[in-house]
């Protein structure tokens, strides 16, 4: 099967059929080149995607990605942005491979056909030339042989008339005869002009076409090859990256079949876990007896005989509600007393006191409402070191000690300081080890450098690591503390006056027990600093304590002896004077204070008020005087 022996006459056809071919071969052409772009895109895509789902460093999500379902995520991102970068190697051996291949061969198909169909038409015209000459020969003879004619008949009748001289019919004579042998020239070269075109016909048509043509079907033969060589390619390319595609797969189902709920759940208690008992139960208020109240043996403190109310450390502490209460509310309460107020000496009379149980605004609120007010009232900061604390919340950084969390969250914290410092120590000791060394090379070979000039470097480390090693003791110091390995060491509050009673001897349990509890059950930040084991105050603590006072807003006079053994409490002689700086907020305590170093809560039933938004506070001692 030949073109050049099956198609020896489809020249035209088959000009325009390898054109065909070629026009193809630049549509596929163009085709992977639209692929490799459809992979690029689709490959940035991805990685965009991957980058736009990655934790941001130094942030509160990167926390989050400790999880094995947030590490799974992320190995799958990771996995993703991989992913990726086989597209993008599917995309480069694409354009290596095919794209390219194919642009440079078809240049030279183009330049092979075109020499091709050159050496076609060249054979076209030459044989063509060669009809046109056998034509004119042809034509020439024809036209020699009918002038031989008509001058033999014209001498054959000038032969035949008598009248014709002798001259005239010798000169037909030979004029005929001239004829005759032009006709005959012609004839001999028209057969030989015959016999050429002939032979060359027939070696166009058996020789130089079907070589021609044979060459045509090659190329073709050849083109259609390379674009079957080429979409096998095609496939080729993307079968290379299956493994490593599947790879990436199994990378992702590996990372989710690390998911472990279980794990993660334990993970979310030693993230929040706080270390305190659960709120106890809520006492009973009877309010068919408006003038006593009783008190369950949850609560903090017992009623007395004599009606005055003594703290009972060692009771189970009341039913705490801090869950449910905001943080900066929590700081209002920061030296209130322990225990509800103890109601008046019974002896008194009702009426002859203007405050007292049977005022509105002693009777003890629903604890709806006290919810409300809690969730609603602006946050007050009563004492130095809760403004030292609410400072240093507001510029978004905690105490050193991490004293503002719960116990659990605190060991944590300080575990990861203290293993943070050690970090920090063995660089700056692999820092001086090192120059050590060089020191010793600079003193063995004076050449290579000056031993002295890292002298001052190493001071500077030893002093670098000195100043550690005192961090981490004191670290260390506050996590013996947590732990309950050093022995408890109670601190009395700044702004209190008054004999307190010491610590019961319970420990570490009834600090547990007091930091749990407050006037309302909730937990407070200060309270879990002045009543567990304390280290020495830092010299921000001292700097508040020269803060002056809060601003006195009325007057009050005590109707009955108050004796304040609780903590936070202070006591008062019966018909003194003293300052009032802090109304009472619904728990039935009001905070007063006797001179710039004395003051406390006192219940509020004990004490008149005389609430003066004017007055200020001239910081002198009132005189006690009778009722």
């Amino acid at each position: 099967m030949s073109w050049g022996t099956e198609l020896w006459d489809q020249f035209d056809n088959l000009e325009k059929h390898t054109q065909w071919g070629i026009d193809v071969l630049e549509k596929y052409i163009k085709f992977v080149k639209e692929r490799t772009e459809i992979e690029l895109s689709y490959a940035k895509q991805l990685r965009n995607l991957s980058k736009k789902y990655q934790p941001k460093k130094n942030s509160k999500e990167e926390e989050e990605y400790r999880y094995t379902s947030t590490r799974a995520f992320l190995a799958t991102l990771n996995e993703m942005n991989d992913y990726a970068g086989q597209h993008e190697v599917i995309s480069e051996n694409m354009t290596s491979l095919i794209t390219a291949e194919l642009t440079r061969y078809v240049q030279e198909l183009k330049q092979e056909r075109k020499s091709h169909f050159h050496d076609g038409r060249k054979a076209q015209q030459h044989i063509e030339t060669c009809w046109k000459q056998l034509e004119a020969s042809k034509r020439r003879f024809e036209r020699d042989c009918k002038e031989a004619d008509r001058a033999q008949q014209y001498f054959e009748k000038m032969d035949a008339d008598i009248n014709v001289t002798k001259a005239d019919v010798e000169k037909a004579r030979q004029q005929a005869q001239l004829r005759h042998q032009m006709a005959e020239d012609s004839k001999a070269e028209y057969s030989s002009t015959l016999q050429k075109f002939n032979s060359e016909q027939h070696e166009h048509y058996y020789t130089h076409i079907p070589n021609i043509f044979q060459k045509i079907q090659e190329m073709e033969e050849r083109r259609i090859v390379r674009i079957g060589e080429s979409m096998k390619t095609f496939a080729e390319v993307d079968r290379q990256v299956i493994p490593i595609i599947g790879k990436c797969l199994d990378e992702i189902t590996k990372a989710a079949e690390s998911v472990d709920h279980k794990n993660d759940s334990q993970m979310v208690i030693e993230a929040f876990k706080s270390g305190f008992e659960p709120p106890g139960d809520v006492d009973f208020e009877d309010f068919t007896q408006p003038m006593k109240r009783t008190v369950s043996e949850s609560s903090l403190s017992n009623s007395r005989g004599d009606g005055k109310s003594e703290p009972k450390f060692g009771s189970k502490s009341k039913g705490k509600l801090w869950p449910f209460i905001k943080k900066n509310k929590l700081m209002s309460l920061l030296t209130s007393p322990h225990q509800p107020p103890p109601p008046p000496p019974a002896s008194a009379s009702p009426s002859a006191v203007p405050n007292g149980p049977q005022s509105p605004k002693q009777q003890k609120e629903p604890l709806s409402h006290r919810f409300n007010e809690f969730m609603t009232s602006k946050p007050k900061i009563h004492c130095f070191r809760s403004l030292k604390r609410g400072l240093s919340l507001k510029l978004g950084a905690g105490p050193e000690d991490f004293s503002n969390l719960p116990p659990e969250q605190r060991r944590k914290k300080l575990q990861q300081k203290v293993d943070e410092l050690n970090r920090d120590i063995q660089k700056e000791m692999d820092s001086r080890d090192a120059l050590t060394k060089m020191k010793d090379v600079y003193i063995k070979n004076p050449q290579m450098g000056d031993a002295a000039s890292v002298d001052h470097r190493l001071a500077e480390l030893g002093q670098n690591i000195e100043k550690l090693r005192l961090e981490v003791q004191k670290f260390e110091g506050w996590l013996a503390e947590v732990e309950g390995r050093l022995p408890a060491r109670s601190e009395q509050p700044r702004r209190q006056s008054g004999v307190y009673e010491a610590q019961n001897a319970s420990g570490v349990n009834s600090c547990a027990q007091d930091r749990e509890s407050s006037p309302d059950g909730s937990y407070t930040e200060e309270q879990s600093q002045e009543t567990e084991m304390k280290v020495p105050a830092t010299d921000f603590d001292d700097e508040f304590d020269d803060e002056e006072p809060l601003p006195t807003i009325g007057t009050c006079k005590a109707l009955y002896t108050f004796e304040g053994q609780n903590e936070g409490t202070i006591s008062v002689a019966e018909g003194e004077m003293l300052y009032v700086i802090e109304e009472d907020k619904g728990d039935g305590w009001t905070r007063i204070r006797r001179n710039e170093d004395e003051e406390g809560y006192v219940p509020t039933s004990y004490v008149e008020v005389y609430l003066d938004k004017n007055a200020k506070d001239v910081h002198k001692p009132l005189q006690k005087i009778s009722e």
